[in-house]
């Protein structure tokens, strides 16, 4: 068990942090949003006077040929750009160094981030480097050590689910130490952003699927942790509302341009709502995973919550009604706990009826006290979560979605 007096110091920690955060200059990017927003974007950087930019991408969105129409435009701007698309599916230090090498050696004047998460915190990472030379990835890992300017940083998100393009937020992986952590800084808030319905619409099932868990996930732990704002709940229950009514509508008929403009805008509310009200258990675990076994941060998300939601038990039911009513499964007869469950039961069976698995065969017994650790020192003291988890009662978590017994 976790002692009284850890339990005091968290708590005392998450109120400090809430109440200094009200003082902090949160901002929001320059949104642009709607069918061919993209093209727009390029025509303003032009008008900004760019001359050359880095876009960091991965190698399945150069593939796939969506880039095309903007690259095209930025050179008809008069821009210059470099492509770096070797990110991987969790951006490691080395994608870092090595997008970073293309940003200086091209002397680039600002990092457009092009595809889903992984993309867009690598972009994160490179902008935190530039910003701070002297510094290492590891040195600014945690909260407000970056806290210096970036060059303009752009996300033109490919999926519907991080929410990164309006985070503070950048997760980095260290293959040789097995972990995956977080750098938050108000300087990684990206100064542009652009939702544009015709980057999503191929978007293959899985993804749509994960993805969209993943926003879920964010919209859930921060409106049901103790850090969160009048602002931010509002925003975590539109999020609800649109995933529920649009997610599967997206998965089972992809060119719904209505149903995939409506994940887009929930994925951002989700990520303007976690990036000050933080995350929880849910986080800390599925991190741990994708560090050890790389396994997909959406796909874990989507695994693991209703297990961290099942454990907090009570002290959740108020919040989860809320959010059910906002998801729109509850009836006037049902009470706290009833539309609690219920909610629970809804994110179980959206995760069965798009094939999302429940289980991980990539865990190791032999693993799980290390994953364990790992994931407490993520959480503690940062996460304001509902009820405080154990050594032991999180192992029982990583045992549920083990595939085999351990």
């Amino acid at each position: 068990m976790i002692s009284l007096q850890k339990k005091i110091a968290y708590r005392a920690f998450q109120k400090t942090m809430k109440a200094s955060s009200r003082l902090l200059p949160w901002r929001r990017p320059e949104l642009y949003q709607g069918e061919g927003s993209v093209l727009s974007l390029a025509e303003q950087l032009g008008k900004d006077g760019f001359e050359r930019v880095l876009i960091v991408t991965d190698s399945g969105v150069k593939t796939s040929g969506i880039m095309e129409a903007f690259l095209q435009n930025i050179w008809e701007q008069g821009i210059e750009y470099v492509v770096y698309d070797r990110t991987l599916p969790n951006p490691t230090l080395d994608n870092i160094r090595d997008a970073l090498h293309e940003y200086s050696y091209h002397h680039c004047q600002a990092i457009i981030a092009f595809g889903g998460g992984s993309p867009m915190d690598c972009a994160k990472g490179v902008a935190a480097k530039v910003a701070c030379p002297d510094k290492t990835i590891e040195d600014m890992k945690g909260l407000f050590r970056v806290r210096r300017k970036t060059p303009m940083l752009i996300a033109v998100p490919t999926t519907t689910g991080t929410g990164s393009e309006g985070t503070a937020a950048t997760v980095i992986s260290n293959p040789a130490h097995r972990e995956k952590y977080p750098l938050i800084d108000l300087s990684l808030i990206p100064d542009k952003a652009v939702l544009d319905v015709e980057l999503v619409l191929n978007l293959p099932a899985q993804i749509t699927a994960t993805t969209g868990m993943d926003a879920l996930t964010h919209a859930v732990e921060s409106y049901i942790g103790g850090s969160g704002t009048r602002e931010t709940r509002l925003l975590s229950r539109k999020a609800v509302r649109l995933i529920f009514a649009n997610l599967l509508t997206s998965y089972h008929h992809p060119g719904d341009r209505e149903a995939r403009f409506a994940m887009q805008q929930a994925a951002y509310y989700a990520g303007l709502a976690f990036t000050r009200a933080y995350v929880g258990y849910t986080h800390s675990i599925a991190h741990t995973l994708g560090g050890f076994y790389g396994t997909p941060h959406g796909a874990a998300n989507a695994a693991l919550l209703p297990h961290v939601l099942e454990y907090y038990g009570e002290t959740v039911y108020e919040s989860l009604a809320d959010l059910a009513a906002s998801a729109g499964i509850t009836t006037s007869s049902m009470n706290d706990r009833e539309k609690a469950e219920a909610f629970i039961t809804s994110i179980r069976k959206m995760n069965e009826e798009m094939s999302i698995e429940e289980t991980f065969p990539e865990i190791k017994k032999e693993d799980i006290p290390a994953m364990v650790e790992k994931s407490l020192q993520e959480a503690h003291p940062l996460y304001p979560v509902p009820k405080f988890m154990s050594a032991h009662e999180m192992t029982r978590i990583y045992e549920k979605v083990s595939a085999q017994k351990v």
